[in-house]
């Protein structure tokens, strides 16, 4: 009664010399290269055959026999990621996924990140900063906009040059579009200097309906406030120590840090200008906004309507 029963018995029939590991059992394994390589570690393991492996880990035999082949696009798709990765070593494969989408290409970030940690890329913990070589030449939480223009946010932000000297820049951005409206730099930023740059915005585009801001003495100022009421336009401040009311602008300083002010060695305020200013067009054009579905705050100078891949 204590004998173990005939395989005819069971249901199954024997395998004689190719018994399963101990304690083995099948395990799902989702990549198709991954099966590939476990099949051959199986059979070099435990000197099984082919068939048998396959079997056991899910595997079709046609798959060993057919080399693998890639997409036709696939080798100019990696060298544009490669080259992204490389001209801005702050963005991940998704700011790729949405950079390569807007040169005309169609890939989702899936496929995108498999080229990602194929090629080994990843966004650096930390960057030590750099200095450039040139040539000679050269309440309002509920605040929120709807369209394009009706809130304003401007906030100041400073840092060095490489002679230890602050400089300081005045960062004006729209809400709704995400873009960066202005960013004027100069050692120091009075009231006058807000009232003349949101002047020449003013101008340009016509003073929006709000305009926040935290409780800065150059922004409660009374020259401010009055030249703002004069225009149409309304402050509308933060509570005191609550940075997160105004968390567009306060988002759009951590990418400029980030992005920019910590991987830069300035030499000059003029330097810092420049780079700046440059920083501020690609961040408006060519730079995707996760917020924007991965398009740039102000595509229309720089995406054509009917794309094709051009970073060949």
């Amino acid at each position: 009664g204590s004998r173990e029963p005939a395989a005819e018995a069971r249901g199954v029939r024997s395998d004689a010399g190719q018994d399963d590991p101990c304690g083995g059992c099948p395990g799902k394994l989702l990549s198709l290269s991954r099966r590939r390589r476990c099949i051959d570690t199986v059979r070099q393991t435990l000197g099984v055959s082919e068939r048998r492996a396959c079997r056991t880990l899910g595997q079709r035999r046609s798959t060993r026999r057919k080399a693998p082949c890639g997409l036709p696009d696939e080798e100019r798709l990696t060298e544009d990621i490669i080259e992204l990765a490389r001209s801005h070593g702050r963005y991940g494969y998704r700011m790729a996924t949405g950079m390569v989408n807007n040169a005309g290409w169609h890939v989702n970030h899936k496929r995108v990140e498999r080229i990602w940690r194929r090629e080994g890329l990843k966004v650096p913990q930390k960057q030590a900063k750099k200095g450039r070589l040139w040539l000679n030449d050269g309440s309002c939480v509920r605040l929120r906009p709807e369209r394009p223009n009706p809130v304003w946010s401007y906030d100041f932000v400073q840092d060095r040059t490489h002679d230890g000297r602050l400089f300081r820049t005045l960062n004006i951005m729209d809400d709704f579009m995400k873009e960066a409206l202005a960013i004027r730099v100069q050692r120091k930023l009075k009231s006058t200097d807000v009232v003349d740059a949101l002047t020449d915005l003013f101008i340009m585009r016509g003073p929006p309906e709000f305009i926040r801001s935290d409780n800065g003495a150059e922004f409660i100022a009374e020259k401010v406030r009055g030249w703002i009421g004069a225009v149409g336009a309304r402050t509308a401040f933060i509570e005191p120590g609550s940075p997160w009311e105004n968390g567009y602008c306060e988002s759009f300083n951590s990418r400029f840090r980030d992005e920019l002010l910590n991987g830069e060695i300035f030499f000059s305020l003029r330097e810092a200008q420049i780079l700046i200013e440059q920083w501020r067009r690609h961040y408006n054009t060519p730079r995707p906004h996760s917020a924007l579905g991965y398009r740039p705050p102000a595509p229309e100078s720089f995406v054509p309507v009917h794309p094709k891949p051009t970073m060949h």
